[in-house]
C-alpha cells in the first residue's frame, strides 16, 4: 500500500556500526547497509543471530546511533542526533511493539495505552485517545483490565494500541508473535495487516518466523552485518 511518488519514511545509506570491545577487538555489526522503506509498506527484517538484525533495529528505533553513514526517519536526519534528541524522535515518530509486551503490571489497559501521551507535546484528552485506540484493536470491552487479567494475545493488542496512540511515522514490531501460540500470533498479525491495509500504517517487523515474514510485502535479510536481500543503492 505504498503511496505513489512518496519519498521513503526510512532512508539509510552506507550505515556502519562498530562496537569497540577494547584493544584491537572490534565487532563490525553493520557494514555499509543501505535501505529504503516507503510509507504504507509492511516490511519484515530477518537474519540469524549475529547478523546485525538487532543492531539495525536499535538504530531504526533511535535506541542507538550508527558509527557511520546516514539515517533519515520521516525526513529527519537522526544519525547525527544526541541522546535527548533521539528520545524526542522516538516518542513522536516511532511506535514500539515488543515480544514481551512491556506493559505496566499495575496499570489497566487504558493507562498503559496513555503512557506515550504523558511524554508527548500534546497530552490532552489522553483517556479518550487511549480508548479510541483500544476500540481500534478490538478491546473496547477490556478497558479496565490489568495485564494479568488479559490473555497473551490481548496483552499484545494493548501493546499495539499503545504503539499507535501517538500516530507515529512507523510501527517497529520486535518479534511481536514470539511469545504467543499460533492462533494468538496470527490474530496479532491479522491486526497488523489490517492496520497496514486500512490505515496505511508503515510497519517494520523484526522476526525469526518465516510464516510471519511471508505475510509482509517484502523481506530484508541480513547476514554478517550486510543486507543480502532488499538492499538499496
Amino acid at each position: 500500500m505504498t503511496e505513489e511518488n512518496a519519498g521513503p519514511v526510512i532512508k539509510i545509506r552506507d550505515l556502519t556500526k562498530v562496537f569497540h570491545l577494547g584493544g584491537d577487538n572490534d565487532v563490525h555489526a553493520l557494514r555499509r547497509v543501505s535501505l529504503d522503506i516507503f510509507p504504507g509498506e509492511l516490511v519484515a527484517i530477518m537474519g540469524p543471530s549475529g547478523s546485525g538484525k538487532s543492531t539495525l533495529m536499535n538504530i531504526i528505533g533511535c535506541l542507538d546511533s550508527p558509527t557511520g553513514g546516514d539515517y533519515y526517519l520521516d525526513g529527519i536526519k537522526v544519525s547525527d542526533l544526541v541522546d535527548d534528541e533521539l528520545a524526542v524522535v522516538r516518542n513522536k515518530k516511532i511506535g514500539f511493539i515488543f515480544q514481551k509486551y512491556n506493559l505496566l503490571a499495575r496499570a489497566n489497559a487504558v493507562e498503559n495505552v496513555e503512557l506515550p501521551l504523558r511524554y508527548s507535546d500534546d497530552p490532552s484528552n489522553m483517556t479518550e485517545r487511549a480508548k479510541e485506540m483500544l476500540d481500534l484493536v478490538g478491546l473496547s470491552d477490556r478497558l479496565d483490565h490489568k495485564p494479568n487479567e488479559l490473555s497473551g494475545g490481548q496483552q499484545q493488542r494493548v501493546a499495539v494500541a499503545r504503539a499507535l496512540v501517538n500516530h507515529p511515522a512507523i510501527i517497529l514490531a520486535d518479534e511481536p508473535t514470539g511469545n504467543l501460540d499460533s492462533v494468538s500470533g496470527q490474530e496479532v498479525m491479522d491486526l497488523l495487516l489490517k492496520l497496514n491495509h486500512d490505515k496505511g500504517t508503515t510497519i517494520v517487523v523484526v522476526t525469526h518466523d518465516q510464516d510471519v515474514a511471508n505475510q509482509a510485502q517484502r523481506t530484508i535479510r541480513l547476514f554478517d552485518g550486510k543486507i543480502v536481500e532488499g538492499e538499496v543503492g
